[in-house]
């Protein structure tokens, strides 16, 4: 390959990332500390990172769920609310031609967290609640993304998304509560929508500068650092009872 066309290849792969006058300052020009172009480059860096990293975010959950065979100390309910906040901001994002680096994971945590839904009823033989779960979202997001529902809506529906993250949060930290443990959730999968939601308060002032979804991360980056915390204090308690569940099961 010539070297004009590694050249070109780099341009382009560049400006996926960047727009052409930020391209412009830091290639041509070498302005390296252009303010508003660094924040854009962090803004996308972060962006697609937190996309990348969405892609496993649950899967540790997953595995867990599946290793033990059963959902126990995970809320559907709350999966629920959850994966209903996430849907939302999917369908209004794509309403509203935000980039792909500013709402990408919601496509990743959709998947996942309707799997976490279906594997708590399948490991309850619940099969045909699994099954009208799943056909259920399927249905309502063709809906929602098809481009029949009307944008005002939509947005009705992102400004619910606050209530809902925090509805969801505080269902499963009563359950924890309740149970006087975390039982099947992933520490890793815990701590990783953790960060990956502080990450995202900062991309999406940059990148969309929508007020909604700024506050509905705000708000989940403090939820989720609430059941971050009971994963850690009742860390001990929970190791106990994986430990007699697994006696039950040998």
């Amino acid at each position: 390959m010539a070297a004009d066309d590694h050249s070109g290849l780099f341009s382009w792969l560049v400006m996926l990332l960047l727009p052409e006058e930020c391209f412009v300052e830091f290639f041509e020009k070498f302005n390296i500390f252009d303010v508003p172009c660094l924040k854009i480059a962090v803004s996308k860096g972060l962006g697609f990172g937190i996309i990348l990293g969405s892609v496993m975010v649950k899967l540790p959950q997953i595995v867990k769920i599946v290793m033990s065979k059963s959902g126990h100390g995970i809320n559907v309910a709350a999966v629920t609310f959850e994966l209903t906040a996430i849907s939302f901001t999917w369908a209004y994002s794509v309403a509203n031609s935000f980039p792909f680096s500013a709402w990408g994971e919601a496509l990743f945590m959709a998947v996942q967290t309707t799997t976490i839904a279906t594997l708590c009823f399948w490991y309850k033989e619940q099969t045909l609640q699994a099954i009208l779960y799943v056909s259920g979202y399927l249905a309502i997001m063709l809906v929602l993304l098809s481009g029949a529902t009307p944008l005002s809506i939509l947005s009705a529906m992102q400004a619910t998304n606050m209530p809902i993250v925090v509805l969801s949060k505080l269902i499963q930290a009563q359950t924890n509560y309740n149970n006087g443990h975390t039982g099947q959730l992933s520490a890793v999968t815990v701590f990783l929508l953790t960060l990956g939601s502080v990450a995202r308060i900062f991309t999406t002032i940059q990148e969309t500068g929508d007020a909604m979804m700024t506050w509905t991360y705000i708000i989940a980056t403090a939820t989720n650092a609430l059941v971050a915390f009971q994963v850690l204090w009742y860390w001990k308690r929970t190791e106990e009872f994986v430990k007699k569940q697994q006696a039950k099961t040998e």
